[in-house]
């Protein structure tokens, strides 16, 4: 059942329909929401698996870091395998990629074991991820995309954000295993969907391997997002920013993306094609989503920790206070794709941006006696406007890119998106911890639990400051974003032709 692409507008819109767009979707939806909700479901069971595989903290810490390195490693040559391989033949390698590392952990007996079950896993996240994105925008026409990308918008917010609520309810009944054995049959269903109505979507150009830009891609992306990553878990020995390994890394990570950039420039067919970024929206939705990321995976770290150690709650009640946030924003994620889709990004990116300011400063108040029912309300509020944000600009980005720039597109994307998540967490965990011991250093008496609890909690409204400071940058870029015009994008697509 495969279907090309022809220049002309009605002869696309009727290719289009001849796609079985809900089944398509529901492969596409199903795994990706699971391979992201493994991304953070591990993190409430970090603490208790250091006891059960007798590891320590820097180590147990591999388990987050190692899967973010490999989707920063793999996530920028998205856009070449997209041209390389069908769209079918991705997806199943994605699917076999991820269930075969489901199964390993849920079976694993040891930290070694487990660590190589989420490596797999992250093999299987890294392929699907550009795939689901250019799908979508080759499925469906431009003026019905916003719909279609706010129920990406569903799972790309909402699988991360209920992970660590999810499995919280797990590990008060269930032991840690039961995370991955109930991820299990949602991937097997979706390989069989997807075997069954995806059809090969994508035109394969295979353009010639350049080794030296992997090369550099894996040295710049994998240094920069293992160097903050080990930066924010307090380096290799607890040296964090000072320590050598970190330092290295971060340099070499910075000096290869600095060459990989110039020869992507430079090359008749890049690896990944820089040339995206000339697109005006494209580039400022770029930023908008680099920001939220920033910003929601670091609010999504601080604020567990915060809940737990500053107001002694259990993990399962942290999770909790988290989910109401997390549910709506992932059920307005496709509200927000049609309300895109009949008014623009404009409004939408200003008021939601705005929100997400208020609620940051607020946060920036917290305390031990904060309300609980205070800060549910506050994480819904910052939810519903980071909803408002990363979708409209999301789409309307790549909506202003030609055809032939989709796959870089979304692999950019989709790479700067990890990049964020592991320099938004590395530097709110450093600012965190930078401004407990800025406060216990002021005090008589550092070891008493009073001062403890008020050098944690200044710690953690110093990183909400940050988070905060990232808001309002955000909220000046989101002035500058204006409605891509469809007639205009569909020209310069069938102009290419």
């Amino acid at each position: 059942m495969e279907a090309s692409m022809k220049a002309g507008t009605g002869e696309k819109q009727q290719e289009t329909q001849q796609y079985k767009v809900f089944p398509i979707l529901f492969a596409m939806l199903l795994s990706g929401f699971i391979g992201l909700f493994g991304e953070t479901a591990l993190n409430v069971a970090l603490t208790p698996l250091m006891g059960l595989l007798e590891v320590g903290p820097t180590t147990i810490q591999w388990l987050t870091t190692g899967y973010l390195l490999v989707l920063g490693i793999l996530v920028p040559v998205s856009g070449l395998l997209l041209q390389w391989f069908t769209t079918r033949q991705l997806f199943t390698t994605s699917l076999v990629f991820s269930i075969a590392g489901t199964l390993v952990a849920a079976l694993a007996p040891s930290f070694e074991v487990l660590l190589i079950a989420r490596v797999l896993q992250a093999v299987g996240t890294a392929l699907l991820l550009p795939l689901m994105f250019n799908t979508i925008l080759v499925i469906f026409p431009i003026e019905k995309r916003g719909a279609a990308m706010g129920l990406i918008g569903l799972v790309i917010m909402f699988a991360p954000a209920s992970g660590p609520s999810i499995s919280g309810l797990i590990l008060a009944n269930l032991s840690w295993h039961w995370i991955f054995w109930i991820s299990l049959p949602f991937f097997l269903i979706s390989l069989v969907c997807g075997l069954l109505f995806l059809p090969n979507i994508s035109t394969l150009t295979k353009p010639k391997i350049d080794v030296l830009s992997i090369v550099l891609s894996t040295l710049g992306f994998g240094g920069i997002v293992y160097g903050f990553s080990s930066a924010g878990g307090h380096g290799e020995a607890g040296g964090g920013w000072t320590s050598p390994v970190v330092i290295a890394t971060l340099v070499i990570g910075i000096v290869a993306l600095l060459l990989f950039s110039i020869r992507q420039l430079s090359m008749k067919e890049p690896v990944m094609d820089l040339r995206a970024f000339k697109y005006p929206m494209f580039t400022i939705g770029l930023l908008l989503v680099f920001i939220c990321m920033m910003m929601i995976l670091s609010s999504m770290l601080v604020l567990p920790m915060y809940l737990q150690q500053g107001m002694a709650v259990t993990p399962l009640t942290a999770g909790l206070v988290l989910l109401p946030g997390s549910l709506l924003n992932g059920f307005l994620s496709p509200v927000m794709g049609r309300l895109f889709d009949k008014f623009g990004p404009r409004w939408l990116v200003i008021i939601g941006m705005s929100v997400v300011a208020i609620v940051l400063y607020l946060y920036t108040t917290i305390e031990p006696t904060t309300p609980l029912i205070n800060i549910i309300m506050m994480h819904v509020f910052m939810m519903v406007g980071i909803s408002m944000v990363m979708m409209p600009a999301q789409t309307n980005g790549l909506n202003q890119l030609p055809r032939q720039y989709y796959p870089h597109g979304t692999a950019i994307m989709n790479t700067l998106q990890q990049v964020s998540g592991a320099i938004g967490t590395a530097v709110a965990v450093s600012i965190l911890s930078a401004g407990q011991a800025r406060y216990l250093k002021g005090v008589d008496n550092p070891q008493s639990p009073e001062n403890m609890l008020a050098g944690f909690t200044s710690g953690v409204q110093n990183a909400f400051v940050f988070a905060l400071i990232l808001a309002l940058i955000g909220l000046l870029i989101a002035l500058f974003v204006k409605r891509v015009k469809v007639g205009s994008v569909e020209k310069q697509q069938s102009s290419m032709h």
